[in-house]
């Protein structure tokens, strides 16, 4: 693997129209990392290594764990662990608001697979807030938001295996971005980095590789993200979210095609 740990090469081979000869591909890689919560372990996702504090920091404002930077008392690396362990431990003030979480084992997963029951969705209710309206975007300016989520992926072009989010702030200025094997890691790191880095509070556009998810609303809207982007198709499960939560979710397959599914409002049209 290379030296990041982040790709790695396997020798394959390629045929085209005919021809067939034994090439060097890059795969990008995939490493399990362990997120523990007052000394416990909390979840393990695969991942692609690197950004791993900003990862976990995303994963516990998603899940409600976290309100803000604020709230950790730290969070990292054990030098006594493997690098693919982040321990966190929170503020007194802050341990004791989230038991409930901590001590719900049932809801620990629920950002990497799918809905665990009625008592999830109970829960997701009881940390999520409507967006707030009055932030508006025009529709060509959506497409080159999508334009710089291609610029700046590094990992795709060479591997066709990583999924990217990219977060801009109320001016279209980019705030963070990220890109991971997985579509909830990458979501989670982007947020992570604005939120340590307290620039969440700036953001207002999220744009993404994959598909909108409910998992990947729910985070969205954790970081009070009130439009999303995508290059493919909500799930319907998502656009109920969406809707409920007041959010924009939208999906462009063109440079002249953009699908609004709720919250048209927030469209600017020309």
């Amino acid at each position: 693997m290379s030296a990041a740990r982040n790709t790695e090469f396997y020798q394959a081979l390629r045929c085209k129209k005919g021809t067939c000869e034994t090439r060097s591909l890059e795969l990008i890689g995939e490493e399990p990392l362990l997120i523990r919560v007052e000394d416990k372990p909390y979840s393990v996702v695969m991942r692609t290594p690197g950004e791993e504090v900003s990862h976990a920091a995303g994963l516990c404002l998603g899940e409600g764990i976290a309100n803000s930077p604020d709230d950790f008392l730290t969070i990292g690396y054990d030098k006594n662990l493997d690098p693919n362990v982040v321990d966190i431990w929170l503020k007194p003030e802050r341990r004791k608001k989230v038991d409930n979480i901590l001590n719900r084992r049932s809801y620990v997963s629920q950002t990497s697979c799918g809905i665990c029951g009625k008592e999830m969705i109970k829960d997701l209710h009881q940390i999520l807030i409507p967006a707030k309206n009055g932030f508006e975007i025009e529709i060509n300016r959506i497409f080159d938001c999508i334009k710089q989520l291609s610029e700046n992926q590094n990992y795709y072009p060479r591997t066709r295996g990583s999924h990217a989010a990219l977060i801009f702030d109320n001016q279209l200025e980019m705030i963070s971005f990220a890109e991971d094997v997985g579509r909830h890691n990458a979501l989670d790191k982007a947020i992570g980095k604005a939120f340590m880095n307290k620039k969440l509070s700036f953001a207002r556009v999220l744009v993404l590789s994959s598909r909108i998810s409910y998992e990947l609303v729910q985070k969205a809207a954790r970081a009070h993200l009130p439009v999303m982007i995508s290059k493919s198709r909500p799930t319907a499960l998502a656009v109920k979210m969406g809707k409920a939560l007041n959010m924009t979710l939208a999906c462009a397959f063109a440079q002249s095609e953009l699908i609004v599914v709720c919250g048209e409002d927030r469209i600017v049209k020309q």
